[in-house]
């Protein structure tokens, strides 16, 4: 049985582990370079999207965004989606531009939900109050215009840290850094924070309130509550 030993004289592409967004928001684009939608129109809903592909609601919200960031669509608070007058002659560049911000909140969900659970029965006093001054920061930050998140990241590494188990820090850390490296994700989240959309204090009181009572079930339900919202919070950007 012969064999090829020249693999250059082989047709071969390299294969690519695309995001699942990555290859929604090309199907999306080639509709609009074929004129199926056009320049100015409106994109039908996202429910509409999602049933038609056979995808999450998050994955067709991370698609646009590759969208947006391509300069192919617009995201017009209060109004809708919109192809841009421009996008008909670009070239988008929708490379991989990282994890999403709908998935990375969908995991952060689960993960931290139970990790504040286990905190609760685990936090020391001293942890206690670098969660009180967290908070404290989190009200200064949220007072200047260019407000950053990293009391928020503070305030939720202090609780992964809690648990006393490495393997948990160390997870909600990669999660956060998955978070601030995606372009992906900071774009979005930039682009959030400019219309007005913060991380409630309130809600970060009521996870701290629960862990204050070393109230397992009360501190996960605070949690979930808190990362909820901000997904609720996030998504209303896309006016469905």
């Amino acid at each position: 049985m012969s064999q090829v030993n020249d693999l250059k004289s082989l047709q071969l592409q390299i294969i690519k582990s695309d995001r699942l967004y990555l290859k929604v928001a090309d199907q999306l684009n080639r509709l609009i370079e074929e004129g199926a939608i056009q320049p100015g129109q409106r994109f039908p809903s996202e429910r509409e999207l999602a049933e038609k592909l056979g995808v999450s609601r998050p994955t067709i919200r991370e698609a646009m965004i590759a969208l947006e960031l391509s300069g192919v669509i617009e995201i017009r608070t209060g109004s809708g989606i919109y192809v841009t007058k421009q996008a008909a002659k670009s070239e988008p560049e929708l490379n991989d531009k990282g994890i999403g911000p709908f998935e990375i909140l969908e995991i952060r969900y689960i993960i931290e939900s139970e990790a504040c659970a286990l905190a609760a029965a685990r936090i020391t006093d001293e942890q206690i109050q670098a969660l009180r001054e967290a908070v404290e920061e989190m009200e200064e930050e949220e007072k200047r215009p260019d407000a950053s998140e990293k009391a928020d990241q503070k305030f939720h590494s202090i609780i992964a840290q809690a648990c006393q188990n490495s393997a948990i820090a160390s997870v909600v850390e990669w999660l956060w850094d998955l978070r601030n490296e995606s372009q992906l994700s900071t774009a979005f989240l930039q682009r959030i924070r400019e219309e007005g959309v913060q991380p409630s204090i309130n809600e970060h009181r009521k996870i701290l309130q629960a862990l204050e009572q070393r109230n397992p079930e009360k501190a996960r339900t605070a949690m979930k509550l808190h990362i909820e919202n901000a997904t609720t919070n996030a998504a209303t950007h896309f006016n469905k």
